[in-house]
């Protein structure tokens, strides 16, 4: 009888696995592409498949052993603290966000969320959201001992904090009572470009550390950054600059380093761009272990990090896509060691959502937490030589991003000049042209639109202040190109529409028609395809060709001849080359905005 070996060599029956021998395959796919010659160096070829993040940060094709990054996963600087709790360890708080300004519709909802899974609540007051003064009623029946509430009231965060403190009182839940009382004045400054002085922050930092203290009195909101268009390394170091500016005044007024570190919560937006979110999740860690050290802080202080799905990301078209995001953005939030999580729900960008729509939200967490036990493990992306050298590269960038604030004079005086929101708005273009371009796909919105969807109707939300960094949506240029189109559908009763000529077989035609259908129809444009010969009678004003490279040698001339001598102003031609007749081109990587933008112009649809 054979012996079954102590260890089993999953790879025994391979060769061993060889660098160069990997890098010598993909240049003879490179070269078969045309991104590699002969003559180019085995150690070039990696090159060739990195790219940069926003922030510069290198992500390349193959990581290994090589990659490593000093430490071990769940040790100092943790990516997650350990919270025993249960088996494992404890979830993260599953926080909602509220802003209906119906008190009696926010307590339901509130209610409603606390009931079916939600551990926390995000309440915003204000302009924004609920009236200060019905704070009590929005608030009636939640067991604010059990319960933590964190509070965003912008401009009226000290007569909120006030209201709240009083309700506590009356409740006589002073020692018990959790949560954040959300005083961000920087955060109130980048929204509205009103500078706020921070002496009111320190103050309500201090009544919480001497009369409450489970409750914290500040929030270091990085989102308006995030909102803006920055890259991670922009949210990152903002965020850090503001937390050292926020313990400089907390000290300042008579706190302790340790009781002013305990007075701050770090709140970080997380996308659908799975592992850069890891990265900024752990990132923020090691980045607030780096500024407990220096400041000689008790050691062990971890950062409190919220984690909210972007509301960059959301979109208004084809909506139920959001679900989609929203899961992989807070799969990256629990795996990244995020204490708390809140879940946009899909609809928010339509108005102010309904019980279905918080109920997905919900159980979207529900769901990583009870079924996939996300929470058990301490930092399930430790040890990953690609998380970890992402995150360390992160972490450097943010550093220099904070540095530089610094030496600009802090966040206040960066955001006076123009600096954060100059580097932002460099950062917005760059990740702007790649959605243009389609290098950074958008589904249902640059990407398999669909122009017959009913989108769900909600009520009005309420606006949020402005007046300070600009608030951009990674879908909006589409969505104003189909908005130009919804309006042409209901002024005339049509929509735009886009001849495509399909040349020789289906088979020669059918991939490049279905792309260009693709491209045409995310900017609200119909299609419809048939001969050269039929434009006359289509009624169409604009035509695209569509065939095979071998097919356009023969044919692509004589047919664009035919669609302008049947009145066609412009003719596109769905792939490469040039051809008599033919205007411009489509193709993969080629600016879709600027094709859908001309597409309509000449189609006479008004913007």
């Amino acid at each position: 009888m054979t012996v079954p070996p102590e260890e089993l060599d999953l790879a025994a029956a391979f060769p061993p696995a060889d660098r160069d021998r990997w890098r010598e395959l993909v240049k003879g796919v490179l070269r078969k592409s045309g991104a590699a010659t002969e003559d180019t160096p085995l150690a070039d070829v990696e090159g060739l498949l990195t790219r940069d993040s926003y922030e510069g940060v290198p992500i390349a094709a193959l990581y290994t052993a090589d990659d490593a990054v000093p430490g071990r996963p769940g040790l100092a600087p943790a990516p997650r603290p350990v919270r025993p709790g249960g088996e494992g360890l404890a979830g993260w708080d599953v926080r909602q966000r509220h802003a209906d300004p119906d008190p009696a519709a926010t307590r339901e909802a509130v209610l409603a969320d606390l009931e079916n899974g939600a551990t926390s609540v995000w309440l915003v007051l204000g302009a924004a959201g609920t009236p200060v003064a019905a704070l009590g009623d929005a608030l009636r029946g939640v067991y604010l001992d059990l319960a933590p509430v964190v509070l965003d009231a912008g401009a009226e965060t000290e007569d909120a904090a006030a209201a709240f403190l009083a309700l506590l009182g009356e409740h006589g839940v002073a020692e018990k009572a959790a949560g954040n009382l959300g005083a961000d004045p920087l955060g109130l400054t980048a929204r509205t470009g009103t500078a706020v002085p921070l002496d009111g922050a320190a103050a309500l930092a201090v009544r919480c550390a001497r009369e409450f203290p489970l409750l914290r009195a500040v929030t270091v909101d990085a989102t308006p950054y995030h909102d803006a268009g920055g890259s991670d390394a922009d949210e990152l170091g903002a965020a850090l600059a503001a937390a050292v500016a926020y313990l400089r005044a907390l000290t300042d007024a008579g706190l302790g380093v340790d009781e002013a570190f305990a007075q701050i919560d770090l709140r970080l937006a997380v996308n659908a761009d799975q592992f850069l979110s890891i990265a900024k999740i752990r990132a923020a860690r090691r980045l607030w272990a780096r500024v407990a050290e220096v400041c000689g802080a008790a050691e062990g202080t971890a950062a409190r990090v919220h984690a909210v799905t972007s509301a960059a990301m959301m979109s208004r078209r084809d909506p139920w896509v959001n679900m989609l995001r929203t899961t992989v953005a807070a799969f990256a939030a629990g795996a990244g060691g995020a204490d708390a999580v809140t879940v946009r729900p899909f609809d928010e960008r339509l108005g102010l959502p309904d019980g279905f729509s918080r109920r997905i939200a919900r159980n979207t967490q529900t769901l990583l937490l009870e079924e996939s036990h996300l929470a058990r493990v301490m930092d399930p992306a430790g040890g990953s030589w690609y998380v970890e050298a992402v995150t360390e590269g992160l972490a450097r960038a943010a550093w220099e991003r904070f540095t530089e604030i610094e030496r600009a004079g802090g966040l206040a005086a960066a955001l006076a000049s123009g600096l954060v929101a100059d580097r932002i708005a460099a950062t917005w273009e760059r990740r702007r042209a790649d959605i243009a371009h389609r290098r950074a796909p958008l589904t249902g919105v640059s990407e398999f639109p669909n122009l017959a969807e009913t989108p769900p109707e909600r009520r009005p939300a309420p606006e949020p202040p402005g007046g300070g960094l600009p608030v951009v949506r990674y879908g909006q240029d589409f969505e104003a190109l189909r908005d130009r189109s919804d309006a042409h559908a209901a002024a005339t009763g049509a929509r735009p529409r886009v001849y495509l000529a399909v040349l020789g077989p289906v088979a020669a035609h059918t991939a490049r028609a279905t792309f260009a259908a693709n491209l045409f129809q995310a900017g609200g444009i119909e299609t419809f395809a048939g001969p050269p010969e039929d434009f006359a009678a289509s009624g169409a004003a604009v035509a695209c060709l569509c065939s095979s490279d071998r097919v356009y040698a023969e044919e692509a001339a004589a047919a664009a001849r035919t669609l302008r001598d049947a009145g066609a102003v412009r003719v596109w031609l769905a792939g490469t080359g040039s051809y008599d007749g033919v205007d411009d081109r489509v193709s993969t990587g080629c600016d879709a905005v600027a094709v859908l933008t001309t597409t309509l112009r000449d189609l006479g649809v008004s913007e």
